[in-house]
C-alpha cells in the first residue's frame, strides 16, 4: 500500500481511472460510491470511508486513512470514549489476502484494537477473528 497520498486527491485521481456515470436505476449505494470515489480522500467522514472500504473500493489508499483514524481513538475508547463501530467493522471484515499484502498496516490496526473495551458484541466477533488470521 501507498505510504504517502496526497489527501486533497479523489480515488480517480490516484487509480487514475474514472468510472463512468452510474446508470439511472442505479441504487443509493451505487450512486453514493460513485459520488465518494470523486471527492478527495482527504474530506471523507469515517462512515463514507466506511461505506467505501465495505464495497473493496480504494483499498489502497482508504486502508491506511481508516487504520491511522481508528488507532488515534483507540485510546480514548479505551477510558470510555466513543468509537466508530461501522469504521472498525468494515476494516476488519477484509479478507485475509488483503492484511497479507500490507503486513504492517495489519499490525498496526491489531496493535490499536487489542486495546479496546466493551465492543458491541457484532464487532467483537470480527475483530476476534481478525486477530486470529492477522499477521
Amino acid at each position: 500500500m501507498p505510504k504517502h497520498v496526497d489527501p486533497a486527491q479523489s480515488l480517480e485521481q490516484l487509480e487514475g481511472q474514472r468510472w463512468p456515470d452510474p446508470p439511472k436505476d442505479a441504487t443509493s449505494l451505487v450512486k453514493a460510491v460513485h459520488e465518494l470515489r470523486r471527492r478527495p480522500i482527504g474530506d471523507l467522514r469515517p462512515d463514507e470511508l466506511a461505506r467505501l472500504i465495505t464495497q473493496d473500493v480504494g483499498l489502497p489508499w482508504l486502508l491506511p486513512l481508516a487504520v491511522r483514524i481508528l488507532r488515534d481513538a483507540a485510546p480514548a475508547q479505551a477510558a470510555g470514549g466513543w468509537y466508530d463501530d461501522d469504521l472498525l467493522y468494515a476494516v476488519v471484515t477484509r479478507r485475509p489476502q488483503v492484511w497479507e499484502q500490507s503486513p504492517d498496516l495489519a499490525r498496526e490496526l491489531k496493535t490499536a484494537v487489542e486495546t479496546l473495551v466493551d465492543l458491541s458484541r457484532y464487532v467483537q466477533d470480527e475483530v476476534e477473528s481478525f486477530l486470529e488470521v492477522s499477521p
